[in-house]
């Protein structure tokens, strides 16, 4: 019954972080769009999220083993809040970048702590399950989270203040749930070098974090590069705005399925078919040229198959990982996806600077392609840290 409580008391959580994390990117971009900022700027400017992530990564697991589970997510909600406030005081790009930053450190703060705790303490035979359901709850908060954009027409400060009054009437829930601590390091790594975690993690469960570095490259990418694309071939961007939520419609439909196939059948299987679906489906996107329609069909399809990517990547990982080292996996698992989303728009714009006749959408197709091969012959490669724990 506690764990029961506690899943859901972190899922409810983690829905709140990914509903201010998908207000805040339209949110953002259509107040600095108003103010006249040039879209290189602004787009620029909401890599702060991303960049915050990866500057905290390599100090959030000493604290969680010192500390435990709950100091962390109360450090990241604090962030959180305080960044949602202080957004309306000052609309100064810089100091917005600042602020975007610091909610890239409470963000991951939040999805480390829950997603740490969560990989340690549910059931192998309930974990794909589990993560799927974890992946959900993010997934609708960040596709409900832009629903309150046009709250910035009553007042602009209204949709941060909204913002700030969900995150602390769901954060202030994990006051409720007693402490706990990640397992203790195996000796020869706890005496060695921090880095020692990280190479060996990465030695043992390398391949499982294909799937959360894909799955930021193809949000970011998507999100950021497909719009632009699109309309320079003369799809309507009424239409362009229905394409990419398909997309995330396909993912979210799929997302527990998926999720409780992979505890029967394994995680390999399941990120095989995903990533040789979505690249099938993206490829027969590009064949389809500019009949919107068709793509959206096509998007939705790659979202059926592509769209659990990151909580499936999670699951492979804490079957591969000691549980010693689940806070190191589940902190590379963060630090892959922020790689992936910020070379996703890079990779996405060098393609469209190169003028050529080749479908956008191939790349997308490639990408996933290379993944299943990856995934398909990649091995896991044995360390003395998994025989000692």
């Amino acid at each position: 019954m506690v764990e029961r409580h506690r899943f859901w008391v972190l899922v409810l959580i983690v829905s709140v972080a990914g509903f201010s994390q998908g207000m805040l990117l339209p949110l953002i971009s259509t107040i600095f769009e108003r103010e006249g900022i040039s879209s290189t700027l602004n787009g620029l400017n909401a890599t702060g999220l991303y960049i915050g992530t990866l500057l905290v990564s390599p100090f959030m697991e000493a604290p969680l083993r010192k500390y435990g589970y709950k100091p962390i997510i109360i450090f990241g909600g604090l962030c959180l809040l305080v960044s949602l406030l202080a957004f309306p005081l000052w609309k100064n790009v810089v100091f917005w970048f600042v602020l975007r930053m610091l909610v890239g450190i409470g963000d991951h703060s939040l999805h480390f702590a829950t997603q740490t705790w969560l990989t340690s303490t549910v059931p192998q035979h309930k974990l794909g399950r589990s993560i799927s359901i974890y992946g959900l709850s993010v997934g609708l908060g960040f596709a409900i989270g832009p629903m309150f954009v046009p709250l910035v027409d009553i007042f602009e400060g209204l949709p941060f203040i909204v913002s700030a009054g969900l995150s602390v009437l769901v954060w202030s829930s994990v006051f409720l749930l007693p402490n706990d601590f990640p397992d203790v390091l195996p000796g020869e790594v706890a005496k060695g070098h921090p880095g020692s975690q990280f190479k060996a993690t990465i030695l043992i469960s390398g391949i499982a974090f294909l799937g959360p570095f894909g799955f930021g490259f193809l949000e970011s990418s998507l999100n950021a590069m497909y719009p632009v694309y699109a309309l320079r071939n003369g799809i309507p961007l009424s239409m362009v705005s229905l394409i990419i939520p398909a997309f995330a419609l396909g993912g979210i439909l799929t997302q527990i399925p998926l999720g409780m196939l992979s505890d029967k059948i394994g995680r390999k299987p399941v990120l095989l078919v995903a990533f040789g679906g979505g690249s099938l489906s993206f490829l027969g996107a590009g064949l389809v040229g500019d009949h919107a329609v068709l793509v959206m069909v096509m998007f939705f399809m790659a979202g059926l198959f592509a769209g659990s990517v990151f909580s499936l990547g999670v699951s492979y990982m804490s079957d591969l990982t000691p549980k010693s080292l689940l806070p190191t996996g589940n902190l590379l698992c963060g630090i892959f996806f922020s790689i992936g989303s910020l070379s996703g728009p890079i990779l996405g714009g060098f393609f469209l600077e190169l003028d050529t006749e080749v479908s956008y959408l191939f790349l997308y197709a490639l990408f996933l392609g290379v993944l299943f091969l990856t995934t398909l012959f990649g091995k896991r490669r044995r360390t003395p840290v998994s025989a000692a724990d």
